[in-house]
Parts: structure tokens; C-alpha cells; sequence
């Protein structure tokens, strides 16, 4: 699949999960490519049927875009309840287990997620897999120690790789926070695993959301089709 029609299944996801957002609501707003769609068809609808929301982002990027068109932003800490949050995701199974942070906001986004009555996610169908572990799980480490936190994980048989930038420097999370990179190929244990990695000193989150979606908006080019998790 090219990346022209990779973003016209990521535009018409991005749609869909706009109609979710009805006016006086608390809404999450996530990050990547297909939140990006999203949030001009919010703005769309903002400017063009005056709908009003509160919005709640998991990035300093997603922020500025939404306020950009008048969205109204606040900090997670000023509200007392987020109605839903719409997210990407880079890999989700048919056990609703995800990974995130291919867009390093993974920490940002478990929080608002965790934070939120419902959780849906925008992806198209290239995301939707039977085995999650295949992209590389992101792990954000405190850049003190982090050496010895790939050592260890080298040690487990986790192939850690540090993610970098384009001018060869560590990426940085929002939080001033290093990626590392696990490159796993399949994850057949993943509650085992999160438990490993959380308890990890010098760990602050892993991209492991494990049955945590409601519901998965899947760009197919036979429209958008909608995975609704029972187990929630």
C-alpha cells in the first residue's frame, strides 16, 4: 500500500471518529498521522456547525495544531473526567492489546487513556494484526542510568536499541525522557512482559495498552469498519 492511500484509510477513520464528538464534551486528543486527520475535521466541524469541546492532548504537537483552529485546550489536571479519548495506534490484535509510541507520546497518552471513560483508536487496516510485537515497543527510560537499563534489557533477549534523531542525539519525549526501542518480533506474553518492564528501575512507561480500547475505528477501503471489544 502506498502512502497516499494509507492516508486517505487514515483520513476516513480520522472522519468517523470525528462524529463521536458531541458539543460540552471532554475529549482526548492523541497523537501521529491519523490524529491528525481528526483533529482538521474537528476544526472543520468547530468552525463550520460551532461545535464546542473541551480538548485534552497527549502532545505539545496535537496541541498546537487543535488551538490552531480554536480549539479550546486545557491541562489533564483541570478537568475531573475525560468523556473519550480517540488515539492512533502503531499495532493493535484481536485481543484489543495495543502498542504505542512509534510518535515517543507514549507516557503522555497512557495517562490521558487511563484518565478517560471511553478510549477509542483510529488506525488503518496495515496496524490491525494477529500477533502484536512486530513494530518495535517503545520503552521510555530516565536518560540517568539508561545504559544500564539497555544492558539489562540486552541481557533479557530484548534487542533495545536507543531511537535517535536525524543528527544522531537521543530522541526526547515531552518529558525530556528517552525512547528505547525493543525489537521483539511477537509478544505472545504481554501482561508478563508490562509487568517485567514497569518494574524496571529507570523505567517510566512502556507502549504496551493492553485491553484497555473500547473500540477500534479500522481504515479498509471498503469504508471504515468498527472492532467493538466485549471484554470492557
Amino acid at each position: 500500500m502506498d502512502k497516499a492511500q494509507q492516508d486517505a484509510l487514515k483520513k476516513a477513520a480520522g472522519i468517523e471518529a470525528a462524529k463521536l464528538v458531541e458539543n460540552g464534551m471532554v475529549v482526548g486528543l492523541g497523537t501521529g498521522s491519523t490524529v491528525r486527520f481528526l483533529v482538521d475535521e474537528l476544526g472543520r466541524r468547530v468552525q463550520e456547525e460551532g461545535l464546542q469541546f473541551t480538548g485534552v492532548t497527549t502532545s505539545r504537537r496535537t496541541q498546537e495544531q487543535a488551538e490552531g483552529y480554536g480549539i479550546k485546550i486545557v491541562d489533564v489536571d483541570d478537568v475531573d473526567h475525560i468523556d473519550v479519548t480517540i488515539d492512533g495506534a502503531d499495532e493493535v490484535d484481536k485481543n484489543f492489546d495495543g502498542i504505542k509510541g512509534g510518535g515517543a507520546a507514549l507516557l503522555w497518552e497512557k495517562i490521558v487513556a487511563t484518565n478517560s471513560n471511553r478510549i477509542v483508536w483510529i488506525v488503518d487496516e496495515t496496524k490491525v494484526v494477529d500477533t502484536i510485537g512486530a513494530f518495535p515497543l517503545p520503552v521510555e527510560v530516565i536518560p540517568f542510568g539508561a545504559g544500564h537499563v539497555i544492558s539489562r534489557f540486552k541481557d533479557r533477549g530484548y534487542n533495545p536499541v536507543l531511537r535517535l534523531d536525524a543528527d544522531g542525539q537521543p530522541v526526547r519525549t515531552d518529558e525530556k525522557n528517552y525512547v528505547v526501542d525493543l525489537h521483539l518480533n511477537r509478544i505472545d506474553h504481554p501482561h508478563e512482559l508490562a509487568e517485567d518492564l514497569i518494574n524496571t528501575v529507570g523505567v517510566v512507561e512502556h507502549g504496551l495498552f493492553l485491553n484497555m480500547v473500547d473500540m477500534v475505528i479500522v481504515g479498509d477501503p471498503n469504508g471504515p469498519r468498527v472492532m467493538t471489544n466485549s471484554n470492557k
